[in-house]
């Protein structure tokens, strides 16, 4: 029987570091031939030792910054990616970009590979906030990018923003949310601000040299979002996520329904089986793994029934939900029931929850407080667990 999995290409080049990016980068460009030729032979090599039978439904080109490729370079991966995975028939191919490093031409190549959705990371319209996350391009390169890439045939973008800036106010993000919502793109991804351990930004924050909003401050931007956003016509679908109906990422949903995925380049991650692996976070390590004909992986995991239970639960949460019947076939347990049941009736009672034909969604209020609402009903299984000294009942 095949699987279904999605698959995900790490390309860690970038011409600048943002100040608030943790994902695995480097700047320099010198390396990408050399790379281009390992994640080449990556792939072979894994395809080769898994030999997994399966299809696949999506494909995720991400950084760093993937347009940064050159087109050959581009061509070299996506063919080997077609020459060992059977794709289906209505994939999902995503490459994020960052507008001024595009080209008409380029995308139109991009098309051609097969891509068919485009993620730009425009942040903001706002000059002052580029400058202050230190993005490379303008406002107006941003408005060309997305008009760019409806020429060369792209009918599936999304644009990434970001909010909660120190100082920033609500008249100017709106002011950018205008202008992403003009651009009428079929996704859109809007992120708080996160001041991430060991990056540039985090260290100012520790120097007193930023100060950052206070909660109350940033609510108040994530309702303006979720609000503006919804009388145009965009779905939220993920805490960050919003979407034209059909238009959600299907490869983040792939993620937040746990399901498998393989990931390639460094840092990259995979999860198949209930196995958890991840690759090295070093470019150089991950050349030497693939030149001596070993996979560059750092390490595996075998997730344990506890562990698989709570992904479900914060995974589902954060996204679409967790269906009821599916939750207490796969670990024994009603969510709906005992003192879980009474805490889901209260969450409900604060509007911070539904359940929708059998399925438990937090609302975009309860969405505000993902995390603690999680930490509750992780916190309200281990003391049902310490009563009861087992899950029983289920009659599943």
């Amino acid at each position: 029987m095949k699987h279904s999995i999605g698959l995900y290409v790490h390309i860690p080049f970038c011409q600048h570091k943002c100040s608030y990016c943790d994902f695995y980068s480097v700047v320099s460009l010198e390396a990408m031939e050399r790379f281009t030729e390992a994640i080449v032979s990556e792939i072979r090599l894994w395809a080769h030792q898994e030999r997994l039978d399966a299809t696949v439904e999506t494909i995720f080109w991400g950084g760093g910054t993937p347009s940064l490729l050159e087109c050959r370079q581009a061509e070299q991966i996506a063919s080997v990616l077609r020459s060992v995975f059977s794709l289906a028939p209505n994939y999902e191919w995503t490459i994020e970009a960052n507008p001024g490093t595009i080209t008409l031409e380029k995308l139109r190549f991009y098309r051609e590979l097969g891509i068919n959705r485009i993620s730009f990371g425009v942040q903001s319209f706002d000059h002052h906030e580029l400058e202050f996350l230190e993005r490379l391009h303008s406002a107006q390169q941003a408005e060309e990018a997305v008009e760019l890439a409806r020429r060369a045939g792209f009918d599936n973008i999304n644009l990434d923003v970001i909010y909660a800036l120190p100082a920033q106010d609500l008249e100017t993000y709106q002011r950018t949310l205008e202008r992403v919502c003009t651009l009428t793109p079929e996704h859109i991804s809007a992120y708080s601000l996160v001041y991430e351990h060991g990056t540039p930004l985090y260290r100012q924050l520790q120097r007193g040299a930023i100060i950052p909003l206070d909660e109350d401050q940033e609510a108040a931007f994530y309702s303006m979002t979720v609000e503006f956003l919804a009388q145009r016509g965009y779905r939220q679908y993920e805490v960050s996520n919003f979407a034209r109906p059909g238009r959600q990422c299907r490869h983040n949903l792939l993620y937040w329904r746990r399901g498998q995925y393989v990931g390639f380049g460094p840092s990259a991650h995979s999860h198949v089986d209930n196995v958890r692996w991840s690759n090295v976070r070093s470019l150089q390590r991950y050349f030497d793994a693939i030149e001596r004909g070993s996979l560059p992986i750092m390490g595996r995991e075998q997730l344990t029934i506890e562990q698989q239970r709570a992904e479900t639960i914060f995974l589902g949460l954060r996204a679409d939900g967790i269906e009821l019947d599916a939750f207490a076939r796969a670990y024994g347990i009603w969510l709906d029931r005992g003192m879980l049941g009474e805490l889901l009736t209260e969450w409900q009672q604060n509007g911070w929850a539904c359940l929708d034909r059998g399925t438990l969604r937090l609302t975009s209020r309860g969405y505000a407080l993902c995390d603690a609402l999680t930490l509750q009903l992780l916190d309200a299984l281990e003391r049902a667990q310490s009563a009861s000294g087992s899950f029983v009942d289920c009659n599943v």
